[in-house]
């Protein structure tokens, strides 16, 4: 084989190379899956590259970070978000497309304590209550899910009684604050609170307590594969998956 053949053969066979890269790259769906949803998404993500052999890149980050990232016009398909208002502005600023937010899951706030510490019964309205009062500290985040809590300990009645000890995190898991000792009881969204090391899951929010954050996915604007945007939303959707969801303490949609 003479040199110049031997240099065409190469070309052709990187050309190849590139053009089998590029396909491959097609089928790649990129989703943006904030804290809240992170879980689910993972779940829902491995349900679908086995039913369809295509790959589900996911990118995570927590608040600030996350928006960054979608700001930044960063490669992406699907972009998830607290419902309503997390998703509406991101329509609003042009990063996510009109018409195509939907629902897929919703999840409520449940409740930990360190290993080793007292496990209170907060199975009941009174239970929980009595545990926010003899807690010597109480920790819960400041976006999601967490300010239901101040509504909550408000319709209690021990908001005034308790409001000293509650503290917010501060990029970081509650449950991560627990686990070290720096608080005593944590209240964060039921997937992303357990299960973390060093600490004990007391379980939900009595039902009557419970209220539920709603999130939603949307395909991106920046989206160069829209036609698997949407058929990974669409799986996302279908109630034959919703065991998925249920995987890793989250719920479907109320319908």
């Amino acid at each position: 084989m003479t040199k110049r053949t031997t240099i065409l053969v190469a070309g052709i066979v990187i050309a190849m190379a590139a053009w089998g890269q590029t396909d491959a790259q097609a089928a790649d769906v990129i989703i943006y899956a904030n804290q809240g949803a992170a879980s689910g998404i993972r779940d829902l993500a491995a349900g679908y590259e086995k039913a369809t052999g295509n790959k589900v890149v996911i990118v995570t980050a927590q608040g600030v970070a996350f928006n960054e990232k979608v700001n930044a016009n960063e490669p992406g398909d699907v972009v998830t978000g607290f419902l309503p208002a997390g998703l509406d502005d991101l329509v609003k600023r042009g990063k996510a497309v009109e018409g195509t937010v939907v629902e897929f899951a919703r999840a409520g706030n449940g409740v930990a304590v360190k290993e080793g510490a007292r496990k209170w019964d907060i199975s009941t309205t009174d239970g929980f209550k009595r545990a926010m009062l003899e807690a010597k500290s109480v920790m819960h985040s400041n976006a999601g899910t967490g300010p239901y809590n101040t509504r909550m300990f408000q319709k209690l009645g021990i908001y005034d009684q308790i409001k000293d000890k509650i503290k917010l995190s501060e990029g970081r898991p509650v449950a991560s604050y627990v686990a070290s000792g720096e608080v005593e009881i944590g209240i964060q969204q039921t997937n992303v609170i357990q299960p973390f090391p060093g600490t004990v899951y007391l379980g939900p929010l009595p039902p009557d307590l419970m209220e539920y954050g709603r999130f939603g996915a949307a395909v991106m604007t920046v989206s160069k594969n829209k036609e698997g945007a949407q058929a990974l939303i669409k799986f996302m959707m279908d109630p034959a998956n919703h065991a998925l969801i249920r995987k890793s303490a989250m719920e479907p949609p109320a319908r």
